[in-house]
């Protein structure tokens, strides 16, 4: 069951040929990429792109933690190499700090 819903950016590099590739990737994700999302809580995940700013939507059950993926990721070598795979074509958003990949956005309004 759904409990929280996640709404997260970060930026690919601004390069059409790159941008084609990760799209790619997206299409055929590796079926233990798939697991591990699932295994860590998540229900359900949405990526939506505009030109090359992405927004991710996460919808989590109440085992999810961003602690405990993070943990679980960090275990992973499979997830490992697909992150390392993924950062040829993503670039931080300039707010972010050192490190940092996707960040939280912030909920401005809902239609009621």
């Amino acid at each position: 069951m759904i409990t929280n819903r996640y709404c997260l950016a970060l930026d690919l590099v601004n390069d059409p040929t790159l941008i084609a590739e990760y799209e790619a990737h997206h299409r055929a994700v590796w079926p233990e990429i798939q697991a591990s999302i699932k295994n860590s809580g998540v229900e359900k995940c949405e990526i939506y792109r505009v030109s090359n700013r992405l927004f991710m939507i996460l919808e989590v059950n109440d085992t999810f933690s961003f602690e405990r993926k993070g943990a679980m990721d960090a275990a992973n070598p499979t997830v490992q190499a697909w992150e390392t795979l993924m950062w040829k074509y993503q670039q931080a958003l300039p707010t972010a700090q050192p490190g940092e990949k996707w960040l939280m956005m912030d909920k401005i309004f809902e239609l009621a």
